[in-house]
Protein backbone atom coordinates (compact mmCIF):
# COMPACT_ATOMS: atom_id res chain seq x y z
CA UNK A 1 0.00 0.00 0.00
CA UNK A 2 2.48 2.70 0.94
CA UNK A 3 4.91 1.90 -2.83
CA UNK A 4 0.94 2.35 -4.39
CA UNK A 5 1.06 5.62 -2.81
CA UNK A 6 4.22 6.28 -3.62
CA UNK A 7 3.81 6.38 -7.24
CA UNK A 8 0.54 8.25 -7.26
CA UNK A 9 2.29 10.99 -5.63
CA UNK A 10 4.82 11.05 -7.54
CA UNK A 11 2.95 10.43 -11.04
CA UNK A 12 0.74 13.59 -9.17
CA UNK A 13 3.67 15.66 -9.21
CA UNK A 14 4.17 15.05 -12.71
CA UNK A 15 1.01 15.66 -13.39
CA UNK A 16 1.46 19.09 -11.92
CA UNK A 17 4.45 20.03 -14.10
CA UNK A 18 7.46 19.04 -12.50
CA UNK A 19 9.83 16.69 -13.80
CA UNK A 20 8.03 17.65 -17.17
CA UNK A 21 10.00 15.52 -20.04
CA UNK A 22 9.23 16.75 -23.32
CA UNK A 23 9.95 14.22 -26.22
CA UNK A 24 5.93 13.79 -26.54
CA UNK A 25 2.76 16.00 -27.10
CA UNK A 26 -0.23 16.31 -25.28
CA UNK A 27 -2.12 12.92 -26.43
CA UNK A 28 1.01 10.90 -25.58
CA UNK A 29 0.70 12.61 -21.97
CA UNK A 30 -3.28 12.11 -21.90
CA UNK A 31 -2.27 8.37 -22.36
CA UNK A 32 0.46 7.35 -19.78
CA UNK A 33 0.67 10.49 -17.41
CA UNK A 34 -3.15 11.40 -16.75
CA UNK A 35 -4.62 8.21 -17.74
CA UNK A 36 -1.90 5.81 -15.64
CA UNK A 37 -2.69 8.32 -12.36
CA UNK A 38 -6.64 8.27 -13.32
CA UNK A 39 -6.25 4.18 -12.89
CA UNK A 40 -3.93 4.48 -9.78
CA UNK A 41 -6.29 7.13 -7.68
CA UNK A 42 -9.59 4.36 -8.78
CA UNK A 43 -7.35 1.21 -8.04
CA UNK A 44 -6.06 3.28 -4.49
CA UNK A 45 -9.98 3.82 -3.66
CA UNK A 46 -11.12 0.00 -4.36
CA UNK A 47 -8.49 -1.22 -2.82
CA UNK A 48 -9.58 1.32 0.48
CA UNK A 49 -12.73 0.36 0.43
CA UNK A 50 -12.18 -3.53 0.47
CA UNK A 51 -10.03 -3.49 3.31
CA UNK A 52 -11.56 -0.65 5.38
CA UNK A 53 -14.86 -1.78 6.42
CA UNK A 54 -16.77 -4.75 4.49
CA UNK A 55 -16.61 -5.23 0.78
CA UNK A 56 -19.81 -7.96 1.58
CA UNK A 57 -22.79 -8.05 4.24
CA UNK A 58 -24.73 -11.37 4.08
CA UNK A 59 -28.24 -11.90 5.27
CA UNK A 60 -27.50 -15.11 7.63
CA UNK A 61 -30.09 -16.98 9.72
CA UNK A 62 -30.80 -15.78 12.83
CA UNK A 63 -28.99 -19.09 14.74
CA UNK A 64 -25.64 -17.76 13.45
CA UNK A 65 -23.54 -16.39 16.06
CA UNK A 66 -20.83 -13.67 15.17
CA UNK A 67 -18.15 -16.25 14.58
CA UNK A 68 -20.56 -17.97 12.01
CA UNK A 69 -21.39 -14.33 10.29
CA UNK A 70 -17.71 -13.43 9.71
CA UNK A 71 -17.03 -17.00 8.47
CA UNK A 72 -19.86 -16.46 6.14
CA UNK A 73 -19.01 -13.08 4.45
CA UNK A 74 -15.70 -14.13 4.38
CA UNK A 75 -16.63 -17.23 2.42
CA UNK A 76 -19.26 -15.29 0.19
CA UNK A 77 -16.55 -12.27 -0.93
CA UNK A 78 -14.19 -14.89 -1.32
CA UNK A 79 -15.94 -17.62 -3.65
CA UNK A 80 -18.32 -16.13 -6.82
CA UNK A 81 -21.78 -14.84 -5.78
CA UNK A 82 -24.62 -14.67 -8.10
CA UNK A 83 -27.16 -12.43 -9.74
CA UNK A 84 -30.63 -13.22 -9.88
CA UNK A 85 -33.41 -10.60 -9.61
CA UNK A 86 -35.31 -10.17 -6.88
CA UNK A 87 -38.60 -11.52 -8.81
CA UNK A 88 -36.44 -14.06 -10.62
CA UNK A 89 -36.64 -17.75 -9.93
CA UNK A 90 -33.20 -19.47 -8.19
CA UNK A 91 -31.95 -22.48 -10.50
CA UNK A 92 -32.00 -25.55 -9.46
CA UNK A 93 -28.94 -26.79 -10.98
CA UNK A 94 -25.14 -26.34 -10.26
CA UNK A 95 -24.57 -25.14 -13.67
CA UNK A 96 -26.98 -22.67 -13.75
CA UNK A 97 -25.88 -20.72 -11.09
CA UNK A 98 -22.45 -20.78 -11.92
CA UNK A 99 -23.47 -19.19 -15.67
CA UNK A 100 -24.74 -16.38 -13.24
CA UNK A 101 -21.70 -15.81 -11.34
CA UNK A 102 -20.24 -12.64 -10.86
CA UNK A 103 -16.34 -13.51 -11.25
CA UNK A 104 -15.02 -9.70 -11.66
CA UNK A 105 -15.58 -8.15 -8.11
CA UNK A 106 -12.46 -9.28 -6.08
CA UNK A 107 -9.76 -8.53 -8.75
CA UNK A 108 -10.66 -4.81 -9.59
CA UNK A 109 -7.85 -3.31 -7.98
CA UNK A 110 -5.50 -6.08 -10.00
CA UNK A 111 -7.14 -5.22 -12.98
CA UNK A 112 -6.92 -1.16 -12.78
CA UNK A 113 -3.36 -1.32 -11.93
CA UNK A 114 -2.75 -3.92 -15.32
CA UNK A 115 -4.55 -1.17 -17.09
CA UNK A 116 -2.24 1.60 -15.88
CA UNK A 117 0.58 -1.02 -16.71
CA UNK A 118 -0.55 -0.81 -20.32
CA UNK A 119 -1.07 2.69 -20.30
CA UNK A 120 2.47 3.82 -20.22
CA UNK A 121 3.84 0.55 -21.64
CA UNK A 122 3.94 2.66 -25.14
CA UNK A 123 5.64 5.49 -23.25
CA UNK A 124 8.73 3.37 -22.47
CA UNK A 125 9.39 1.22 -25.84
CA UNK A 126 9.20 5.08 -26.95
CA UNK A 127 11.97 6.35 -24.18
CA UNK A 128 14.06 3.44 -24.60
CA UNK A 129 14.51 3.36 -28.22
CA UNK A 130 14.52 7.11 -29.38
CA UNK A 131 17.67 8.09 -27.70
CA UNK A 132 19.25 5.15 -29.92
CA UNK A 133 18.97 7.35 -32.95
CA UNK A 134 21.37 10.08 -31.33
CA UNK A 135 18.86 12.67 -31.04
CA UNK A 136 18.03 13.11 -27.24
CA UNK A 137 14.61 15.96 -27.77
CA UNK A 138 14.01 15.90 -23.76
CA UNK A 139 17.50 16.68 -23.48
CA UNK A 140 17.41 19.82 -26.33
CA UNK A 141 14.11 20.69 -24.88
CA UNK A 142 15.32 21.57 -21.53
CA UNK A 143 18.53 23.54 -22.63
CA UNK A 144 16.26 25.70 -24.45
CA UNK A 145 13.84 26.34 -21.60
CA UNK A 146 16.32 26.81 -19.08
CA UNK A 147 16.36 30.05 -17.50
CA UNK A 148 19.69 30.91 -17.93
CA UNK A 149 19.02 31.45 -21.82
CA UNK A 150 17.16 34.81 -20.30
CA UNK A 151 20.67 36.20 -21.05
CA UNK A 152 21.54 37.16 -24.77
CA UNK A 153 25.17 35.62 -24.78
CA UNK A 154 23.86 32.79 -22.86
CA UNK A 155 20.88 32.14 -25.15
CA UNK A 156 23.19 32.57 -28.71
CA UNK A 157 25.95 29.85 -27.12
CA UNK A 158 22.75 27.46 -26.23
CA UNK A 159 21.47 27.55 -29.75
CA UNK A 160 24.95 27.00 -31.63
CA UNK A 161 25.02 24.09 -29.38
CA UNK A 162 22.02 22.72 -30.23
CA UNK A 163 22.79 23.62 -34.29
CA UNK A 164 26.15 22.06 -33.87
CA UNK A 165 24.97 19.14 -32.40
CA UNK A 166 22.11 18.08 -34.45
CA UNK A 167 24.48 19.11 -37.84
CA UNK A 168 26.25 16.38 -36.51
CA UNK A 169 23.35 13.75 -35.97
CA UNK A 170 21.81 14.78 -39.70
CA UNK A 171 25.14 14.23 -41.14
CA UNK A 172 26.08 10.92 -40.00
CA UNK A 173 22.38 9.98 -41.00
CA UNK A 174 22.91 11.30 -44.01
CA UNK A 175 26.51 9.34 -45.20
CA UNK A 176 24.34 6.38 -43.61
CA UNK A 177 21.74 7.04 -46.05
CA UNK A 178 23.78 8.02 -48.81
CA UNK A 179 26.08 4.10 -47.98
CA UNK A 180 23.35 2.09 -47.07
CA UNK A 181 20.27 2.74 -49.08
CA UNK A 182 19.76 1.87 -52.82
CA UNK A 183 18.63 4.75 -55.06
CA UNK A 184 15.04 3.14 -55.61
CA UNK A 185 14.40 2.47 -51.28
CA UNK A 186 15.44 6.38 -51.01
CA UNK A 187 12.91 7.26 -53.53
CA UNK A 188 10.10 4.86 -51.57
CA UNK A 189 11.36 6.16 -48.63
CA UNK A 190 10.61 9.99 -49.27
CA UNK A 191 7.08 8.66 -50.64
CA UNK A 192 6.46 6.44 -47.56
CA UNK A 193 8.12 7.79 -44.71
CA UNK A 194 7.16 4.50 -42.25
CA UNK A 195 9.47 2.30 -43.98
CA UNK A 196 11.67 2.26 -40.66
CA UNK A 197 15.44 2.10 -40.80
CA UNK A 198 17.96 4.14 -39.27
CA UNK A 199 19.84 4.31 -42.41
CA UNK A 200 16.60 5.56 -44.20
CA UNK A 201 16.36 9.03 -42.14
CA UNK A 202 12.78 7.97 -40.62
CA UNK A 203 14.19 5.79 -37.16
CA UNK A 204 12.36 8.62 -35.14
CA UNK A 205 9.65 9.43 -37.06
CA UNK A 206 8.38 5.62 -37.35
CA UNK A 207 8.71 4.79 -34.04
CA UNK A 208 6.98 7.83 -33.00
CA UNK A 209 4.14 6.55 -35.53
CA UNK A 210 4.05 3.01 -34.16
CA UNK A 211 3.79 4.28 -30.46
CA UNK A 212 0.90 6.21 -31.29
CA UNK A 213 -1.01 3.10 -32.97
CA UNK A 214 -0.01 1.68 -29.51
CA UNK A 215 -1.38 3.78 -27.69
CA UNK A 216 -5.05 3.64 -30.46
CA UNK A 217 -4.98 -0.17 -30.18
CA UNK A 218 -4.43 0.09 -26.23
CA UNK A 219 -7.50 2.37 -25.54
CA UNK A 220 -9.84 0.59 -27.76
CA UNK A 221 -8.49 -2.83 -26.87
CA UNK A 222 -9.17 -1.64 -23.26
CA UNK A 223 -12.78 -1.55 -23.78
CA UNK A 224 -12.97 -5.43 -25.03
CA UNK A 225 -10.61 -6.36 -22.12
CA UNK A 226 -13.18 -4.87 -19.76
CA UNK A 227 -16.35 -6.55 -21.49
CA UNK A 228 -14.48 -10.28 -21.23
CA UNK A 229 -13.73 -9.26 -17.22
CA UNK A 230 -16.56 -7.92 -16.26
CA UNK A 231 -18.42 -11.04 -17.96
CA UNK A 232 -21.84 -12.40 -16.84
CA UNK A 233 -23.39 -12.43 -19.94
CA UNK A 234 -23.03 -8.69 -20.13
CA UNK A 235 -22.22 -6.44 -23.30
CA UNK A 236 -19.63 -3.78 -21.81
CA UNK A 237 -18.53 -3.17 -25.33
CA UNK A 238 -21.36 -0.46 -25.71
CA UNK A 239 -22.04 0.35 -22.02
CA UNK A 240 -21.25 3.78 -22.08
CA UNK A 241 -24.24 4.52 -25.38
CA UNK A 242 -26.77 1.87 -23.47
CA UNK A 243 -26.32 4.13 -20.36
CA UNK A 244 -26.91 7.33 -22.22
CA UNK A 245 -29.86 5.96 -23.91
CA UNK A 246 -31.48 4.96 -20.20
CA UNK A 247 -30.68 8.77 -19.02
CA UNK A 248 -32.46 9.94 -22.02
CA UNK A 249 -35.06 7.56 -21.48
CA UNK A 250 -35.51 9.03 -18.02
CA UNK A 251 -34.63 5.01 -16.69
CA UNK A 252 -32.87 3.99 -13.78
CA UNK A 253 -29.69 2.96 -15.38
CA UNK A 254 -28.23 1.39 -12.05
CA UNK A 255 -30.48 -1.33 -12.35
CA UNK A 256 -28.71 -3.32 -14.12
CA UNK A 257 -26.71 -6.91 -14.13
CA UNK A 258 -24.19 -5.80 -14.60
CA UNK A 259 -23.04 -4.12 -11.17
CA UNK A 260 -25.53 -5.70 -9.02
CA UNK A 261 -25.52 -4.30 -5.24
CA UNK A 262 -27.52 -7.91 -4.36
CA UNK A 263 -26.73 -11.24 -5.03
CA UNK A 264 -26.67 -14.81 -3.88
CA UNK A 265 -24.34 -17.07 -2.25
CA UNK A 266 -24.13 -20.78 -2.03
CA UNK A 267 -22.13 -22.22 0.07
CA UNK A 268 -22.23 -25.65 2.53
CA UNK A 269 -21.15 -26.72 6.03
CA UNK A 270 -19.98 -30.31 7.85
CA UNK A 271 -21.37 -30.39 10.91
CA UNK A 272 -20.41 -33.05 13.14
CA UNK A 273 -19.55 -36.31 11.17
CA UNK A 274 -21.29 -36.60 8.14
CA UNK A 275 -24.17 -34.13 8.70
CA UNK A 276 -23.57 -31.50 5.38
CA UNK A 277 -25.70 -28.20 5.64
CA UNK A 278 -26.52 -26.34 2.90
CA UNK A 279 -26.99 -22.30 2.75
CA UNK A 280 -28.22 -20.27 0.28
CA UNK A 281 -27.70 -16.08 1.77
CA UNK A 282 -28.60 -13.24 0.14
CA UNK A 283 -25.84 -10.41 0.11
CA UNK A 284 -25.15 -7.09 -0.57
CA UNK A 285 -21.91 -5.71 -2.59
CA UNK A 286 -21.52 -2.17 -1.57
CA UNK A 287 -18.16 -2.31 -3.51
CA UNK A 288 -20.23 -2.40 -7.15
CA UNK A 289 -21.71 1.41 -6.03
CA UNK A 290 -18.01 2.51 -6.43
CA UNK A 291 -16.96 -0.01 -9.29
CA UNK A 292 -20.26 0.73 -11.46
CA UNK A 293 -18.96 4.53 -11.25
CA UNK A 294 -15.57 3.80 -12.12
CA UNK A 295 -16.66 1.83 -15.04
CA UNK A 296 -18.92 4.57 -16.52
CA UNK A 297 -16.07 6.78 -16.43
CA UNK A 298 -13.41 4.65 -17.77
CA UNK A 299 -15.43 4.12 -20.53
CA UNK A 300 -16.63 7.05 -21.69
CA UNK A 301 -12.97 8.16 -20.82
CA UNK A 302 -11.17 5.60 -23.12
CA UNK A 303 -13.39 6.28 -25.95
CA UNK A 304 -12.58 9.76 -25.45
CA UNK A 305 -8.46 8.89 -25.47
CA UNK A 306 -8.86 6.70 -28.42
CA UNK A 307 -10.53 9.68 -30.51
CA UNK A 308 -7.53 12.24 -29.39
CA UNK A 309 -4.95 9.32 -30.26
CA UNK A 310 -6.35 8.56 -33.39
CA UNK A 311 -6.72 12.38 -34.36
CA UNK A 312 -3.04 12.82 -33.55
CA UNK A 313 -2.05 10.25 -35.73
CA UNK A 314 -3.98 11.27 -38.26
CA UNK A 315 -2.62 14.81 -37.67
CA UNK A 316 1.43 13.86 -37.65
CA UNK A 317 0.40 11.74 -40.90
CA UNK A 318 -0.86 15.17 -42.46
CA UNK A 319 2.76 17.04 -41.22
CA UNK A 320 4.81 14.49 -42.68
CA UNK A 321 2.79 14.35 -46.27
CA UNK A 322 4.12 15.68 -49.44
CA UNK A 323 5.10 18.91 -49.44
CA UNK A 324 3.90 20.03 -46.26
CA UNK A 325 7.50 19.35 -44.76
CA UNK A 326 9.01 22.04 -47.12
CA UNK A 327 6.30 24.59 -46.43
CA UNK A 328 7.20 24.03 -42.59
CA UNK A 329 10.86 24.88 -42.88
CA UNK A 330 10.42 27.41 -45.11
CA UNK A 331 7.92 29.63 -42.68
CA UNK A 332 10.55 29.03 -39.95
CA UNK A 333 13.21 30.89 -42.56
CA UNK A 334 11.06 33.24 -43.53
CA UNK A 335 9.78 33.93 -40.31
CA UNK A 336 13.41 34.58 -39.44
CA UNK A 337 14.01 37.08 -42.35
CA UNK A 338 16.31 34.06 -43.92
CA UNK A 339 14.78 33.11 -46.81
CA UNK A 340 15.39 34.83 -50.52
CA UNK A 341 13.62 33.00 -52.61
CA UNK A 342 15.81 33.74 -55.44
CA UNK A 343 18.70 32.70 -54.00
CA UNK A 344 17.69 30.05 -51.30
CA UNK A 345 14.83 28.47 -53.06
CA UNK A 346 17.34 25.84 -55.11
CA UNK A 347 18.76 25.09 -51.48
CA UNK A 348 15.45 24.61 -49.82
CA UNK A 349 14.03 21.08 -51.06
CA UNK A 350 17.41 19.23 -50.60
CA UNK A 351 17.71 21.17 -47.26
CA UNK A 352 14.70 19.43 -46.34
CA UNK A 353 14.64 16.46 -48.13
CA UNK A 354 18.40 14.92 -48.49
CA UNK A 355 19.71 16.90 -44.95
CA UNK A 356 17.25 17.13 -42.71
CA UNK A 357 15.28 14.10 -44.56
CA UNK A 358 12.17 13.18 -41.63
CA UNK A 359 13.57 12.67 -38.90
CA UNK A 360 14.99 16.39 -38.99
CA UNK A 361 11.66 17.46 -39.52
CA UNK A 362 9.86 15.42 -36.83
CA UNK A 363 12.11 16.39 -34.52
CA UNK A 364 11.47 20.22 -35.22
CA UNK A 365 8.16 20.02 -34.98
CA UNK A 366 7.80 17.64 -32.04
CA UNK A 367 10.47 20.53 -30.57
CA UNK A 368 8.12 23.46 -31.60
CA UNK A 369 5.38 21.82 -29.13
CA UNK A 370 8.00 21.26 -26.23
CA UNK A 371 9.30 24.06 -26.50
CA UNK A 372 9.86 28.09 -27.58
CA UNK A 373 8.61 27.93 -31.47
CA UNK A 374 11.29 31.20 -31.32
CA UNK A 375 14.17 29.01 -30.54
CA UNK A 376 13.23 26.64 -32.72
CA UNK A 377 13.01 28.87 -35.94
CA UNK A 378 16.73 30.44 -34.67
CA UNK A 379 17.70 26.48 -35.10
CA UNK A 380 16.58 25.81 -38.11
CA UNK A 381 17.81 29.13 -39.48
CA UNK A 382 21.42 28.07 -38.00
CA UNK A 383 21.29 24.51 -39.79
CA UNK A 384 20.18 26.17 -43.03
CA UNK A 385 23.32 28.57 -43.02
CA UNK A 386 25.51 25.52 -42.24
CA UNK A 387 24.19 23.74 -45.15
CA UNK A 388 24.65 26.52 -47.31
CA UNK A 389 28.44 27.01 -46.37
CA UNK A 390 28.92 23.10 -46.75
CA UNK A 391 27.15 23.53 -50.63
CA UNK A 392 29.28 26.39 -52.06
CA UNK A 393 32.27 25.30 -49.81
CA UNK A 394 31.93 21.75 -51.81
CA UNK A 395 32.60 20.10 -48.14
CA UNK A 396 30.60 18.89 -45.33
CA UNK A 397 31.54 20.42 -42.04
Amino acid sequence: MGNLMSGISTLATRAGGKNKRADDDFSDRLNYKFTTFMLLVFCMLVTGRQHVGHPINCWCPARFKDPQIDYANSLCWTKNTYYVPIEGDIPKSDSGRTRLELQYYQWVPIVLLVQAVLFYFPCVIWRLLHDKSGVNITTLCTTLEDKGNLDPDTRNKTIRYIVRHLHRCFDMIRIHSSHGCQRHTQKLVKKCPLICGKRYGNYILSLYVACKMLYIGNAIGQVYILNAFLGNGTDYSFYGVGVLVDMLKSRDWTTSDRFPRVTLCDFKIREFAHNIHRYTLQCVLPINLFNEKIYIILWFWFVLVAIVNSYSLLQWLFYMAGNNKVDYIKRHLKNMGMFDKESDKKYLNTFVEEYMQHDGVFVMRLMTKNACDISVSEIVCGLFTIFKQSRTNGSIM
